[in-house]
């Protein structure tokens, strides 16, 4: 049963490592994930393609294994070459800068890793890192573990309006709130866009309201993109590292699991400027000092065959929006037979749902007084109706997440098998509501 407590770790004197809120974000979303793998579960929940990675990404990848055994050994230790070489070239033309694919570029153990190393690397004890509510698990115990201090900023969905899907786009910051959050300790700020879980693709104005209070008070903005590709319904994708005066301040963040889905060869990448990428290449050097060659030669392969296609409609960026944008049609069409209300995501693998119609009628289902709703809706769906989702309120500070508690999320990128196997179960729920 989910209880509140704290979880401590000590360093071998004794002295206090890290402290948070137990049991983490982390910690539960694991929790549900289990609870989603049991036999005859659809699971919704987990961020991964439940279907093979493009033809020429596994191409790729045998010809790593198969071809030169020297892909078997080490490598350079912040990237494999040809790999650095080709993500400067193919993201500078994005970026509009000329990227040194050894000054600028550092490859890590899937973006999850860049993450860790860019917290490691510049946030030091007591500094301030300030994070957009919702956000990805790891951000707060990634922050406390570099000694720092989160401060959160949630997003306001504008009211809800009769009729019409709700869609994540009215999901604001305020700017004098957000302004109100920097002060003279804060190192960074943490942008995620697309987002998880809400799927919200920040737009320009919104990127240069953030730019700015990064450029006035000289703060480090930690760019999470790894959606970059896709976005939905005529949207555009903006890197901040892409606006005046931002690239010198920026590390952009990208997945080759994400990118070529392939979540398991957890290939990731920073992007920034040598006074920053220098103090992550320290941090690299010392703890995993470089990652798994053939992978690496498996993704600048990758990269080799996209930037032939790049734009046009055999991209497999191209071709994979497409795709999963049906997809996301489909899972919110069939959502709402069952009186689910899902907010309509710009981009990502996911969307979340209200469910505050469900929480009227069925507001005392099982569970610790003090466990968030949408927590114990999660557990009941996947017990009665046998399909796993996310409690959104994991993805908030421990302050707000009653406010947000009325939310899961889905991940609608999963084979046509896999939705079609939701529509049978979302049929069957149906049928139980009765007309």
């Amino acid at each position: 049963m989910w209880q509140p407590s704290v979880c401590t770790w000590w360093g071998p004197s004794g002295e206090r490592r890290l402290e948070l809120p137990s049991p983490s974000a982390f910690t539960r979303l694991v929790e549900f994930i289990k609870l989603s793998s049991e036999d005859d579960i659809v699971n919704l929940g987990q961020g991964f393609p439940d279907f093979p990675p493009p033809a020429f990404a596994v191409e790729a990848f045998q010809h790593a294994v198969s071809g030169d055994f020297m892909l078997n050994q080490y490598t350079t230790a912040f990237g494999y070459p040809p790999l650095t070489r080709i993500l400067a070239s193919f993201f500078g033309k994005l970026l509009g800068q000329e990227i040194n694919p050894r000054k600028n570029v550092l490859v890590t153990v899937g973006a999850y890793g860049a993450l860790f190393t860019a917290f490691q690397a510049l946030v030091d004890e007591g500094d301030e890192v300030i994070i957009i509510e919702p956000f990805f698990d790891c951000y707060e115990p990634m922050t406390l573990m570099a000694g720092g201090r989160p401060v959160f900023v949630s997003l306001k969905p504008s009211p809800t309006r009769d009729g019409e899907l709700d869609s994540c786009s009215d999901w604001q910051l305020d700017p004098v709130e957000l302004a109100s959050k920097f002060t003279s300790r804060t190192k960074a700020l943490i942008l995620n866009t697309p987002s998880n879980p809400l799927g919200k693709v920040f737009s320009r104005a919104e990127l240069e309201l953030v730019a700015s209070l990064c450029q006035q008070h000289d703060v480090v903005c930690i760019a999470d993109e790894v959606y970059q590709w896709l976005v939905y319904d005529g949207y555009q994708h903006v890197s901040i590292a892409s606006l005046p005066g931002m690239w010198d301040r920026t590390l952009t963040i990208g997945s080759a699991g994400k990118t070529f889905s392939a979540t398991g060869w957890k290939v990731g990448w920073v992007l920034g400027p040598g006074r920053l990428l220098k103090h992550l290449h320290t941090v690299h050097q010392n703890s995993i000092f470089h990652c798994p060659t053939q992978a690496q030669a498996a993704v600048a392969e990758s990269f080799e065959w996209e930037q032939l296609h790049f734009g046009q409609p055999s991209s497999y960026f191209v071709q994979f929006q497409q795709a999963s944008q049906r997809s996301r049609d489909h899972v919110m069409r069939s959502l709402q037979s069952v009186g689910l209300r899902p907010i309509i995501p710009q981009g990502s693998y996911f969307l979340i749902t209200d469910i505050s119609e469900l929480k009227s009628k069925m507001p005392d289902l099982p569970g610790a007084t003090d466990e968030p709703y949408d927590s114990r809706f999660v557990k009941w769906m996947i017990k009665n109706k046998g399909l796993g989702a996310i409690p959104v309120s994991i993805f908030y500070s421990a302050p707000h997440r009653k406010h947000f508690d009325h939310y899961i999320r889905i991940c609608f990128v999963k084979d046509e098998s896999t939705l079609q196997a939701m529509d049978k179960k979302l049929q069957k729920w149906k049928d139980e509501l009765g007309p």
